[in-house]
């Protein structure tokens, strides 16, 4: 799969997506992530992305033209000067404007909430570009002209769209074959099966007087799997009753 990230703050990602499992998704070819300078798409000496909102308002807007130009240098591959009205641009200039394009998303705390059913399916695609928004937000005809998709990390706001875009790149690159060491692994964890995931012991088997459930040690595979279910089931109905079916809980 191909990630590109759209910010002002491309250095942010330099710890986060490089290290543990992205950093290895990446180095083995799994994950082609790819940050990009969104200034390097700007045309005036001062390489201004924001602008004052029109009709007045606190904070600043980040600028459509901006935007668009950069979304379609990534996504057919082409430097910033053929989208930032270059005299002289490449031969190799054509491109796609507004048409088809890969699956961009703007992170923003009105979009759809990120969830594990929507990270599934995003792991499903080719490619993912993700557009990390600041200040008072987006000019709203970069949601009109470029997004396919808005998308939530929580309901909260940030200084920006970075952490949510990290956010939605672990939970789907971790869910493409091959990155988590055992596969089976993200279909066994909370939310996977509509339940938070079970409670999870290891050695030593007593910890200051707390020792470990006896099924666990028993052998009994089958007593195991019914006592994880069991498990999920109720810690779900403590601490998340609203991902229950409403005669469940």
């Amino acid at each position: 799969m191909r990630i590109d990230v759209l910010s002002i703050f491309p250095g942010w990602f330099d710890g986060p997506l490089t290290s543990s499992l992205l950093g290895r998704a990446a180095g083995d070819g799994t994950l082609d992530l790819r940050v990009h300078d969104l200034r390097d798409w700007t045309t005036d000496r001062h390489r201004s992305v924001d602008d004052a909102p029109y009709g007045g308002g606190a904070g600043m807007v980040m600028r459509a033209d901006v935007w668009v130009a950069a979304c379609e240098s990534v996504w057919n591959d082409l430097p910033p000067s053929v989208t930032t009205g270059d005299p002289d641009p490449p031969a190799d200039a054509a491109y796609v404007a507004g048409g088809d394009r890969p699956r961009t998303l703007v992170l923003t705390p009105r979009g759809r909430p990120l969830t594990q059913a929507l990270a599934a399916e995003l792991a499903t695609e080719d490619r993912l570009v993700l557009l990390c928004g600041r200040y008072e937000g987006i000019d709203e005809r970069v949601h009109e002209l470029v997004a396919t998709d808005e998308v939530s990390v929580g309901d909260y706001v940030l200084f920006g769209g970075e952490v949510a875009a990290a956010v939605v790149i672990e939970a789907v690159t971790r869910l493409l074959p091959g990155v988590v060491g055992n596969d089976a692994s993200p279909q066994d964890e909370s939310f996977s099966s509509g339940l938070l995931e079970y409670p999870h012991y290891t050695r030593p088997a007593e910890v200051r007087g707390q020792g470990v459930p006896s099924v666990l040690t028993s052998g009994d595979h089958g007593a195991v799997d019914r006592w994880r279910e069991d498990q999920a089931r109720e810690l779900t109905r403590r601490r998340r009753p609203d991902l229950l079916p409403p005669d469940a809980t």
